[in-house]
């Protein structure tokens, strides 16, 4: 882990050195805060050494997580480790069918981590997602969501990840969702590259329901990659942001506006080692 942590710091000083903040325009920091990080970014060193990969998240000044996994751990082993190094867990990211049938055990695992967040980020399904799947769908969220809030104070949000698009009337089935889910209840946390790599816009989903998102994916898709509505692409497609296809300072100034209250990096790909620090340096480069 020490070496992984050594090539972390050696990757952020050449990132800064690549010129971001030099080119940036000048103005006023469009991203001002430090951003956060989804836990699955680093999975395999967490899976290894939940505290020195820890470690190494802090030395890249990040304070405020996304679990996806417990790594092992109970909520207040992982909890304790977090508190020792001045990290918060923002969100809790869960299985549908733990969020629907294990609904108080998630709720308790969220509540023990300091979320106020659960998140789900995948629908089961085979094929084309359907109407019938979507009302399905919305019917288990009302649920999950009002369970969550009325017993612990969470607020339940669904994660996109770019099968719900499926043209619908007259918009998608992602609008379906978003329009028949309970508001007091079910949230959404937009994934940039899971809206893009399906053909919509990242910024104009946010602004067509600004009340509803509270979360964001930070995440750019390589260049030439051509997108679909299968929810899935090559980890390899996942590049450092600023880098890829999407109009990230766009995304960002339309959550803002709506007043998202967390932005997560998120980079599944090997070489996160090296394109996290040049995510970091450029979101510290953008300016209005």
């Amino acid at each position: 882990m020490k070496i992984k942590h050594l090539k972390l710091h050696a990757a952020f000083a050449a990132a800064l050195a690549c010129g971001y903040s030099a080119s940036a325009q000048k103005g006023k920091p469009l991203f001002p805060d430090q951003p956060g990080m989804v836990s699955y970014t680093f999975r395999t060193s967490l899976s290894k050494n939940t505290a020195a990969t820890l470690d190494t998240i802090k030395a890249l000044k990040i304070t405020d997580m996304e679990f996806s996994s417990l790594f092992g751990k109970t909520a207040p082993e992982l909890r304790k480790l977090l508190d020792e190094r001045g990290i918060k867990c923002s969100s809790f990211g869960v299985g549908y069918d733990d969020a629907l049938n294990k609904t108080q055990e998630v709720g308790n695992n969220a509540k023990a981590l300091g979320a106020s967040f659960v998140r789900v980020a995948w629908v089961p399904h085979k094929g084309p997602f359907t109407l019938e799947m979507a009302e399905k769908t919305v019917a288990d969220f009302n649920k999950i969501g009002k369970q969550l809030k009325e017993e612990f104070g969470l607020t339940f949000c669904y994660h996109n990840h770019g099968y719900e698009f499926e043209k619908h009337g007259e918009g998608t089935l992602m609008d379906y969702i978003i329009q028949n889910t309970d508001p007091k209840y079910v949230s959404f946390e937009l994934d940039m590259l899971w809206t893009f790599f399906p053909g919509q816009d990242p910024a104009a989903l946010i602004s067509k329901y600004p009340d509803r998102f509270k979360l964001m994916h930070m995440k750019d898709l390589k260049k030439g990659i051509v997108g679909n509505m299968s929810g899935g692409t090559p980890v390899e497609n996942d590049v450092a942001l600023g880098t890829g296809q999407i109009d990230i300072p766009a995304v960002l100034k339309a959550a803002r506006k709506a007043g998202l209250k967390h932005y997560y990096i998120e980079d599944e790909s090997p070489s996160y080692a090296t394109q996290v620090p040049q995510s970091i340096a450029y979101l510290k480069s953008l300016k209005y």
